[in-house]
């Protein structure tokens, strides 16, 4: 991704450029879906997730610091959304194990290292997490926000978000353990 054009897109779309807007949700809906298919654990709700993402991402464009990047704001938007899908109703709970979640252009070490057996029972053990503890496992380590984004994009206080995320990890550990025997 090549921060300039993001950035001169960023600038179009708030001047009420369409075709810049179209541009910038080709080049981060791979990093939406990706979002939402994790928080989701479903193909189907989370491309019907990453498309709302990006609508009321649009509507709200007037709102959006252009200043800042805008990878980090839709996949907080898509964060939000889908912890709303998810304590509004339950989502069908789908491993899609056939289907994987498309790959980003730069994929990160995990997504180098990990094979697929040990990202299917990841995935399985995240979805088994309550929304909350999901919400903190994906925005620290797949997003890769600091306890104080995560503070302010869930609207939690820190100390909540740090015990949220501990307790996180160690149920998420505990369900790997069951998942595995």
């Amino acid at each position: 991704m090549n921060i300039v054009n993001d950035r001169s897109l960023i600038k179009l779309a708030a001047q009420g450029d369409m075709d810049a807007f179209g541009e910038l949700v080709q080049l981060h809906q791979s990093a939406a879906f990706n979002v939402a298919y994790r928080m989701l654990g479903n193909r189907r709700d989370a491309e019907d997730a990453a498309q709302e993402a990006f609508i009321r991402a649009y509507k709200a464009f007037d709102k959006f610091d252009t200043k800042r990047s805008f990878r980090p704001w839709i996949k907080q938007i898509t964060t939000n959304l889908c912890l709303n899908r998810i304590n509004s109703h339950k989502p069908t709970l789908s491993l899609e194990n056939d289907l994987p979640p498309p790959k980003e252009p730069n994929p990160g070490p995990e997504a180098q290292t990990a094979n697929s057996e040990q990202d299917a029972q990841i995935r399985a053990a995240i979805l088994l997490l309550k929304p909350g503890y999901r919400a903190v496992i994906e925005l620290r380590h797949f997003q890769d926000l600091n306890y104080e984004e995560i503070a302010e994009s869930l609207d939690k206080p820190l100390s909540t978000v740090k015990s949220d995320l501990f307790r996180a990890r160690k149920i998420l550990a505990e369900k790997l353990k069951e998942l595995r025997k």
